[in-house]
């Protein structure tokens, strides 16, 4: 008798725990890691810089990585979020967090940590590259082809061969 009093709540508690999970994002709705990624990664030759990392953040933007090929986009923002609070200025996730926005379709969130991932970190290299190009896919799929045109060219400017050595 007890147990069918609270079977309605039982039964919508269920019902909203499972809505409170994001469905995997479809495969064509990723586009960071073909538009973004893996062209700036096959095109990294030259001077590249890296930064130290704490290891709490290196650690939450591997599990955002992780949660990003699962499809869990939304757990990958949480962790990114979380590893930003740590290190607010981090270039690498500022503009990992804009390839999650941009895989979400928040374009123009996309676009804005991308450029800030660009003023705060290196003017050239692989992250560089990656930054034109979140930008350069921002504005192309907000109807701006002139300035995602001009974007596309700033990617050029990131390639610096490095010195000889001695």
């Amino acid at each position: 008798m007890m147990i069918s009093r609270y079977r309605p709540l039982v039964l919508l508690s269920l019902l909203v725990a499972g809505c409170a999970t994001q469905a995997p994002a479809p495969v064509d709705e990723r586009i960071a890691a073909e538009q973004v990624r893996a062209p700036a990664a096959s095109e990294a030759r030259g001077l590249q810089v890296f930064a130290l990392r704490n290891p709490a953040v290196a650690e939450l933007s591997q599990a955002a990585l992780q949660a990003e090929q699962d499809g869990d986009l939304g757990r990958a923002a949480m962790l990114l979020e979380r590893a930003l609070r740590i290190e607010p200025r981090d270039p690498e996730l500022l503009q990992q967090m804009a390839e999650v926005r941009l895989d979400q379709g928040q374009w123009e969130q996309a676009e804005g940590l991308a450029r800030r991932s660009f003023d705060v970190g290196p003017r050239v290299g692989e992250l560089c590259q990656r930054n034109w190009r979140t930008i350069s896919v921002s504005l192309e799929r907000r109807q701006n082809p002139q300035a995602a045109g001009e974007a596309s060219q700033r990617l050029q400017a990131c390639q610096v061969e490095a010195p000889p050595r001695l």
